[in-house]
């Protein structure tokens, strides 16, 4: 988030697109209820008739995929009626002309044809967040997952630098991350393409940095696999051994059959987890992690604050902390680690990453701090790029909307979205091992609209087949409103009704990211089953 999750309670227009706020980041809901309170705007724009759409003082329901292409609509009519902000384009940034040629062919009225929203609201969304004093666009899973994922952040970005809302108090464009430490596993060098702190593995300076830290020689120059090149891999034998660690692919991962069969294939498969999920069954080794009541550490969270995690009870059984497990492996391979505690691997942190340069776990006793925090005495930063950006001018993208990379016809004539319920986590390792959690929703559903229900046949309850060109799973039949005729939604929680056994693996060419969002499908009923 380039701004603080407290900063949207002061925030007097607001944006959530591709974001189930409430079920997933309901603490985040919290603060846009405050705003609202206050007097604040709130837009919302989602395929689903979400619960938050409930606060919207506007509701849009696009057409799977069209992101882009609203984007573009609403910023046509902010600079058609010179609602932009010109001093800040002019002083802070670049490649405006480009951008603008491509913004002016995306009237309203074609924005409608491409994405059903109402020419009406376009014009609305435009005038409440341009002339917004403190705009705000919140967004998650719902922009990114898809084949132009890196477009859509990129169109976002473009519209909080066309109306000025970023780098002050209260604005910005804020992702809410999936999990609880997504933002410190990428800190931390949890990409194939960078070492901590975002430096680049091409980078010689960094490259030399980091040998010197870790006392080795001839670190890799190469950028490295993204989870579907290493499926890919796997499968063309140029992958032989994959170490998983808190992670459950054969779940999480797009055509769930494919992953499957790629981990049957594999020389060797080790899996660090704190339970035996559907991944590690596959495994050749299993290593047992220990959860975060079991250890000490940091995580850091959404908006950039590295807080303290501490030890309440011992590890059970033989499962020990990640780092512990991990400097194990790595003696026994001859690469020497010699951590003594955490509060040691986080004083090596602060001597290479620039972000966390001043952080310490003698800092870290209250509320944490958000990076970056440059040096001892630096307070944390609540908002990022103020005055300028951090790399300089900002850049305008002329952003094209393109298709999904699967489209609905004949054959598959619905559209089909996955996402997740309130009650369960991901692939619910977790979630569904409480029994609470899981008397509340023992089973998946698939949701479907009073018009899909009625072509069916179906009725509440009645176990339906969903088949797309991947595969076909059963799933019950939930009939509401907050699906459009021509979607169906389904949570991926459920092995027994597995999502990803249908969604499509495309993914977008930059960061390799699936089209979790949007694929096609078909339904047939299996049987009725009415919950009367």
């Amino acid at each position: 988030m380039t701004n603080s999750i407290e900063e949207l309670a002061a925030a007097d227009a607001i944006i959530i697109i591709g974001s189930n706020t409430t079920a997933a980041h309901p603490l985040v809901a919290t603060r846009i209820f405050r705003a609202k309170a206050k007097g604040a705007k709130v837009v919302v724009a989602d395929p689903r008739r979400i619960q938050i759409s409930l606060q919207a003082d506007v509701y849009v329901s696009q057409k799977l995929g069209t992101d882009a292409a609203l984007i573009n609509g609403i910023m046509h009519v902010i600079l058609k009626e010179g609602w932009h902000n010109q001093t800040f384009i002019e002083e802070r940034c670049e490649g405006f002309d480009e951008f603008r040629q491509t913004v002016e062919k995306y009237t309203p009225e074609k924005t409608e044809e491409i994405t059903g929203v109402k020419a009406a609201d376009i014009r609305e969304i435009a005038r409440i967040y341009a002339t917004a004093e403190k705009g705000s666009i919140v967004y998650c899973m719902g922009i990114t997952q898809h084949t132009c994922g890196v477009d859509n952040v990129k169109s976002l970005a473009n519209l909080a630098m066309l109306c000025g809302h970023i780098g002050r108090e209260s604005t910005g464009v804020n992702p809410l991350r999936g999990q609880n430490n997504v933002q410190g596993a990428c800190d931390m060098g949890g990409l194939p393409n960078v070492y901590p702190g975002y430096q680049p593995v091409t980078s010689l300076d960094a490259k030399i940095k980091f040998q010197e830290a870790w006392g080795v020689e001839n670190l890799s120059d190469k950028l490295g696999r993204t989870i579907p090149d290493m499926i890919t891999g796997v499968m063309d034998g140029s992958v032989r051994a994959l170490y998983v660690m808190g992670e459950n692919p054969v779940m999480s991962d797009p055509d769930a059959h494919h992953v499957e069969k790629a981990l049957n294939k594999i020389d060797l498969l080790v899996v660090q987890d704190i339970f035996l999920n559907e991944t590690a069954q596959l495994a050749h080794v299993v290593l047992p992690g220990a959860s975060y009541a079991e250890k000490d550490g940091t995580f850091s969270n959404t908006e950039r604050r590295i807080q303290r995690v501490r030890k309440a009870v011992e590890p059970m059984g033989d499962s020990r902390a990640d780092w512990e497990i991990i400097q194990e492996v790595s003696n026994r391979f001859g690469f020497p680690m010699n951590y003594e505690s955490p509060s040691a691997i986080m004083d090596e942190i602060a001597a290479v990453t620039p972000q966390y340069a001043g952080v310490s776990y003698a800092r870290l006793e209250g509320e944490g701090l958000c990076w970056p925090v440059p040096t001892a005495d630096h307070p944390g930063t609540m908002f990022l790029h103020q005055g300028r950006f951090a790399k300089g001018m900002g850049t305008f993208h002329a952003i094209e909307y393109r298709d999904p990379a699967e489209m609905v016809d004949g054959e598959y004539p619905l559209w089909l979205t996955t996402g997740r319920a309130h009650i369960h986590y991901h692939t619910g390792t977790m979630t569904r091992n409480s029994p609470t959690l899981h008397k509340q929703m023992p089973e998946g559903y698939a949701e479907i609209s009073p018009t899909e229900a009625e072509n069916l046949g179906a009725k509440a309850g009645d176990e339906i087949r969903l088949t797309t060109r991947r595969g076909s799973i059963k799933a019950k039949a939930m009939i509401t409103d907050r699906v459009c005729p021509g979607t169906v939604f389904l949570p991926f929680h459920f092995i027994e009704s597995c999502a990803n056994v249908l969604t499509n693996p495309a993914h977008d060419p930059i960061v390799k990211i699936p089209e979790y969002k949007v694929c096609a499908v078909k339904l047939e009923m299996v049987a009725p089953n009415s919950l009367g």
